[in-house]
């Protein structure tokens, strides 16, 4: 008995409509509105607390989530064309073997990493 898996990921909003909105457009995250189910595919989950005073996202927040992604490449030429940010920074594709990364950032400044994970190796 333990533990299957995250059921669910509740922060604060401005405007959580509006927001909400914005999740489900450009990431695909979430559920449309009257829905509060969204299914996802099986994966490996990150759960690592930060040290207070890291640096690796702002200080101000007290969290950043972390989304598996399929299609780096495509999602960041799809996230700009809609005019947002896209942070990419060689060291945070170090270790191959991890995958890679960016980051981008939600209308509430809230930081969103993406990440692509390394394909195994095929015998």
């Amino acid at each position: 008995m333990g533990v299957t898996g995250i059921g669910g990921f509740f922060f604060r909003s401005q405007d959580p409509k509006a927001l909400k909105a914005w999740w489900l457009e450009h990431l695909g995250v979430g559920a449309p509105e009257g829905v509060w189910v969204w299914d996802q595919q099986a994966g490996p989950t990150v759960f690592e607390p930060f040290k207070a005073d890291s640096d690796y996202f702002a200080a101000d927040k007290a969290f950043m989530i972390n989304l598996r992604v399929d299609d780096l490449d495509g999602l960041m030429a799809s996230l700009r064309a809609a005019g947002i940010e896209v942070i990419q920074k060689a060291e945070w594709d170090t270790m191959p073997e991890i995958g890679r990364f960016a980051r981008i950032h939600d209308p509430e400044g809230n930081a969103i990493e993406l990440w692509q994970p390394a394909t195994p190796p095929t015998d």
